[in-house]
């Protein structure tokens, strides 16, 4: 009666878990946002707030060839493919992990041949034969009671770095598409800045060559001809850097759908055949903190730490072993298992740590200290996550100003050259004020271009901001 109830008791405190119970960071959320409208007066207007598509955002850009690219990028990226592989390697670590729950049971089986020295009592019946074979086979079975839950924590543990391989996965998925539109844009925009560049430098040309002209009748000096030609240098020397970097994009390009430098890369779109997506979406911050894989691993890390504590809790406390063997031995094969020669053993134990030199103490405060960073870590993951979002929408609004101010210098300025153009045909304008309508020109046509660019850059923060998870293609 009392070995049961001493075994009934051990059954039911071998459910309990050491650790800490309350992990919530206490991560301040801000008030919800409100949807707004974002009306430029140049460019189509933006909604934020509407319900946009989560995982394949980027069709929001109308097209197709960008959806190609986004495609090979999810198949063919190496950092997607490393995330998975770590992804698979920490699952089966966390089953491994959960192995350990279960008894384990072993089969052994020994042959041996010896010969014994004369002067020494053989190991078998007959004391004349000094040389035998010894067969011997058996199961070993063997049981940790897990008494404090050491076993369940570490189990929870590795499921829980399994977690955070997961949204790692997620995240590097959703980086990689991001990354690749960005850089589709970007290149796009410089490939745009080259034309406009080429185009300064096709009208500083004409303008060098009316100039010469002109001083071959005598109308205007060599110092007009020497400055338009350093106007013309000057143009001339903005154009390598722009194709230089528009190189480097495609190299990043390359990077990202896996394919080499140096080697022919799908066709790329335009800046003119990308459409500004007029539908945003805009999560509230209790759907943020659900939906951003980088909280999701903040969190799952502090699910670990948590585990980790009462691993540590527990290694300090007395643990039980319980094992047993069976088997046979013989010098006959077929003879291990007859009257005589099977055996069997069951062997229990209770360790109870007593001095380990403060290590197991100061291991569990380290685990407790590594609890406090992950409840740190999380909170600034997610401060990080809303101040992303916040930084999205305002460069949004700001970007549709700066639109509608760069078309209308970019209007203004290519006003303004075609009079100053029209007036040297005339022979009525000053080689300063030449100079400055195509400077002015020049400039307008870039800013223009760049803020174009700009809108459809933080268009792709703000989906990458509001935690889209992508799946694989």
């Amino acid at each position: 009666m009392t070995r049961s109830l001493l075994i009934a008791a051990l059954l039911a405190t071998s459910g309990c878990a050491l650790g800490p119970k309350n992990l919530d960071p206490h991560a301040a959320l801000p008030p919800s946002p409100v949807p707004e409208t974002i009306h430029p007066v140049s460019g189509p207007a933006q909604t934020v707030g509407a319900d946009v598509p989560a995982g394949d955002w980027w069709r929001e850009f109308g097209s197709d060839q960008l959806d190609a690219l986004v495609g090979t990028a999810l198949a063919h990226n190496n950092d997607i493919q490393v995330a998975e592989a770590s992804l698979r390697q920490a699952q089966e670590t966390g089953r491994a992990a959960a192995g350990a729950a279960l008894p384990q049971v072993d089969l052994n089986y020994q042959a041996q041949r010896d010969r014994v020295s004369r002067a020494l009592s053989p190991a078998v019946t007959n004391s004349n034969q000094y040389l035998y074979s010894l067969h011997t086979a058996q199961v070993t079975v063997s049981y940790g009671l897990d008494l404090f839950g050491a076993t369940r924590s570490r189990i929870r543990s590795a499921r829980a770095a399994a977690e955070v391989q997961a949204h790692r996965r997620d995240a590097a998925r959703a980086t990689v598409v991001a990354n690749l539109v960005a850089a589709v844009i970007q290149r796009a925009a410089l490939a745009d800045q080259i034309a406009a560049t080429e185009t300064s430098i096709a009208v500083n040309r004409d303008i060098l060559g009316a100039l010469q002209r002109r001083q071959h009748l005598g109308e205007v000096g060599a110092a007009d001809v020497a400055t338009q030609q350093t106007a013309l240098a000057a143009a001339e020397g903005a154009l390598p850097p722009l194709i230089r970097a528009e190189l480097h994009q495609r190299v990043v390009i390359g990077s990202l759908i896996g394919v080499p430098a140096g080697a022919a890369l799908p066709d790329l779109p335009s800046l003119a055949s990308l459409a500004l997506p007029t539908r945003l979406p805009l999560a509230l911050p209790s759907d943020l903190v659900t939906r951003r894989p980088d909280v999701g691993a903040a969190r799952a890390q502090l699910e670990g730490a948590g585990a980790d504590v009462g691993t540590a809790i527990a290694a300090r406390l007395p643990s039980i072993q319980l094992s047993a063997s069976a088997g046979g031995t013989a010098q006959a094969f077929g003879d291990m298992f007859k009257d005589g020669n099977p055996f069997w053993a069951i062997l229990g134990g209770v360790t109870q740590p007593l001095f380990h030199a403060g290590a197991l103490r100061h291991q569990q405060r380290a685990a407790e200290a590594a609890l406090d960073g992950a409840k740190a870590q999380y909170r600034a993951t997610v401060l990080q996550a809303f101040g992303e979002v916040s930084d999205a929408l305002s460069g949004l609004r700001t970007d549709a100003d700066a639109l509608d101010a760069a078309t209308r210098a970019s209007d203004a300025s290519g006003r303004a050259l075609g009079f100053a153009r029209r007036q040297l045909q005339l022979g009525s304008i000053g080689t300063l004020a030449l100079l400055n309508a195509t400077a002015a020109d020049a400039q307008a046509r870039a800013q223009l271009v760049q803020a174009r660019a700009a809108r459809l850059s933080d268009t792709v923060a703000l989906f990458q901001a509001v935690g889209s998870r992508i799946g694989a293609q």
